[in-house]
């Protein structure tokens, strides 16, 4: 095997058809370039140059080898770069798990945000999961990332960058008396029927809910529970009820459900990408850059004017037992 740097001082050489140019050009000194040359021919067997005091050129032979050199040389620089480009992470497969909730707003944004700045990076996606479900997923390294939504607990097994603070919006019947005001204060839900999540399938979201209500002054009246925000945006579509969701949930649309925004902006849970501590995987980390990098640019989708998008400076951790949609 003829080594690549050889091939580099033919390369130079042929190009040049001079010894001190071609020297000048790869910063070596001549005579070991010659000595190079000489070797490369000797291992090959045949004379690449025509050598004079006052030229040089190209044999037959050497005409043939350099387009066959440059092909190496191109195959092996893409080589190397392929090699440095997986080592930073912009190459290979990430197993991204997410939360029901984040389809309709974090998930598309990230999405497109890495489709444009690491086209080579596969996603496989894995939800829609509970937040429960996503940690335990993380814990047993079956996904390597999740998008999920937050508690105030915490444990040192996991970290958590929030990228999404958002508030609660109200579904309601398109045909509903509140619906053609634009702000509606919460406690003028106080004699609406509820759908919401049922407890022990979406503690986060549930306990949201029932706090924004009980803090407006009352206690929600539930005639229906659903595990999926879809679900309950077309039981209010069917007149069941009305829903708190959040304000990135304005991207579903359903016949005959309107949106309106609540005095005081009562928050949804915060949204969160969450990943093992020391992770090592370079995909993994670039994938964190990009979430980074993004959030800290664009401020987020202003959904509702959605307040912007928020990026702790430091990791915090994240509870194992963590339950929620």
């Amino acid at each position: 095997m003829v080594e690549i740097r050889r091939l580099r001082y033919f390369v130079a050489v042929a190009e040049e058809l001079h010894f001190g140019r071609a020297a000048s050009r790869l910063h070596v000194s001549q005579s070991p370039l010659s000595q190079q040359i000489i070797q490369l021919e000797r291992e090959l067997g045949v004379d690449l140059l025509e050598r004079t005091k006052r030229r040089v050129e190209l044999t037959a032979a050497g005409e043939v080898y350099l387009e066959e050199a440059r092909k190496v040389l191109a195959s092996n620089e893409r080589a190397e770069e392929a090699a440095r480009r997986a080592s930073r992470g912009e190459v290979g497969r990430l197993v991204l798990g997410f939360a029901g909730s984040a389809a309709y707003g974090v998930l598309p944004w990230l999405l497109k945000a890495s489709r444009k700045r690491l086209p080579d990076l596969g996603v496989e996606l894995r939800g829609e999961m509970l937040s429960s479900e996503l940690v335990r997923a993380l814990g047993e390294d079956e996904i390597q990332v999740a998008i999920l939504l937050r508690t105030t607990t915490e444990s040192p097994e996991l970290a958590v960058t929030v990228v999404r603070r958002e508030p609660f919006v109200v579904a309601l019947p398109a045909d509903h008396p509140l619906a053609r005001r634009r702000l509606i204060d919460p406690r003028d839900l106080a004699r609406e029927r509820f759908v919401v999540f049922p407890r022990r399938r979406g503690a986060v979201l549930h306990d949201a809910v029932i706090n924004a209500c009980q803090h407006a002054g009352f206690s929600p009246r539930v005639v229906q529970e659903a595990t999926e925000l879809p679900t309950q945006v077309s039981l209010v579509s069917a007149g069941m009820g009305v829903a708190l969701v959040p304000a990135s949930m304005r991207h579903l649309r359903y016949s005959g459900v309107v949106y309106r925004s609540l005095r005081g902006r009562p928050p949804a849970p915060d949204t969160a990408v969450a990943w093992r501590r020391g992770e090592e995987s370079p995909t993994v980390k670039a994938f964190l850059r990009v979430v980074r990098a993004v959030a800290d640019n664009s401020g987020g989708d202003d959904l509702d004017r959605v307040g912007p998008v928020q990026v702790e400076p430091a990791p915090v951790a994240w509870r194992s037992s963590v339950s929620g949609a």
